[in-house]
């Protein structure tokens, strides 16, 4: 029996993704996402940021090359890897990050200049006053949302 490995996160690329190649030719691209969490404590909105690294192999390297940039919002499905390693010092080093199959690119949207972040966290805020807004689509992450074009690419097996 197979154990199950499989992690969906969604958030805003850091960086530039990076691509390289292994001594044998493989593409790899590597980049990072950072996913907003926001909650109620009290009677303040709180936010929580996480950081993930994502790496992708063969086509799915090539497309995020040529899509992704630092900002765009993307989805990912794939699986978590640990990699272990004994540093220069001796000591033994670990790191998780996220194999990716499946990736989905948000639509580039333009923002003006007076938009700005407090209005994004203002519309955090009001989820809970405002039935059928933008809180009900990230409760159910798996049913895709209309609303949005994204484009795709997976690798097939």
């Amino acid at each position: 029996m197979n154990n199950l490995n499989s992690v969906l996160i969604e958030g805003n690329m850091v960086k530039d993704p990076l691509i390289r190649s292994t001594p044998k030719g493989a593409q790899v691209c590597n980049f990072s996402i950072a996913s907003n969490r926001y909650y109620r404590q009290d009677s303040n909105l709180e936010q929580e940021t996480s950081f993930f690294d994502v790496e992708a192999w063969g086509k799915l390297a090539e497309a995020c090359i040529s899509k992704g940039h630092k900002g765009r919002g993307v989805r990912v499905v794939g699986r978590l890897k640990q990699g272990r390693w004994t540093g220069d010092d001796g000591k033994y080093h670990s790191r998780v990050s996220i194999v990716a199959e499946h990736v989905e690119y948000r639509t580039d949207f333009k923002k003006n200049a007076a938009s700005s972040e407090a209005e994004s966290v203002a519309e955090a805020a009001d989820w809970d006053e405002k039935p059928g807004t933008a809180r009900d689509q990230y409760e159910f992450p798996n049913i895709p949302r209309k609303d949005v074009p994204v484009e795709e690419y997976a690798i097939t097996f």
